[in-house]
């Protein structure tokens, strides 16, 4: 798994590490955005885009009788509906994004979104029955952010959502665990192979699933 570049002790960075795998297996607060709803007053909100999306997914985490590939099918069909991985992928890769042509965009996209699935739904066995709080949100134009947190018995980490609107609908396009972006997460990494070798070479690290980072976990 990505190293999480937090700034805590070693067992909170652990901690904090894994909560990130689990958020975004969730992945998918209130200043009203007045232009949005007086256009579409029927849009489902971005908080209960989030509410919505994290039910489904909590629902079948503690579906015991699926087995854990099934389980998986299951979360990436609801993830897909609501993360918007060309957003994510354009935020990640920056300034190397525009440099990119229209078929060379297609396939980052594709190959990141196989990438974070592989990395992070593997990971759906740790589920240990983390609870959801939600905490508020904010709204400004067509970006929100909805404030969460999630809960254990044995420990408590914000996660924050960030969603943009599009097309009539919100999509999520990163996650904020504890302070945390995950996109500059993956932007960091992805920029030092890209300068130390080439795109070229980060998409097949990406299709090998051979990210040096991977690795030291």
């Amino acid at each position: 798994m990505p190293q999480c570049e937090c700034r805590k002790s070693v067992s909170r960075g652990q901690v904090a590490c894994r909560l990130a795998q689990l958020a975004v297996i969730f992945v998918m607060a209130s200043w009203a955005a007045s232009s949005v709803q007086a256009a579409q007053p029927t849009v489902e909100s971005a908080l209960a885009v989030v509410k919505d999306t994290l039910s489904g997914v909590l629902a079948v985490l503690n579906n015991a009788q699926l087995q854990e590939s099934e389980k998986r099918r299951h979360i990436e069909d609801i993830v897909a509906t609501r993360f918007d991985y060309r957003e994510m992928s354009k935020r990640t890769l920056a300034a190397q994004w525009k440099r990119l042509t229209e078929p060379q965009q297609a396939e980052f996209v594709d190959s990141f979104k196989l990438f974070l699935s592989d990395r992070y739904a593997g990971k759906i066995r740790d589920y240990a029955g983390e609870k959801v709080e939600y905490l508020g949100e904010r709204l400004d134009g067509n970006y929100a952010e909805i404030r969460t947190r999630l809960v254990s018995s044995k420990t408590s980490y914000p996660l924050d959502y960030r969603l943009i609107y599009k097309d009539g609908q919100w999509h999520a396009y990163d996650v904020v665990i504890d302070g945390v972006s995950l996109v500059k997460n993956y932007r960091s990494q992805f920029e030092r192979i890209i300068r130390a070798d080439s795109y070229n070479e980060l998409i097949r690290r990406m299709k090998d699933r051979t990210l040096a980072q991977e690795q030291k976990d």
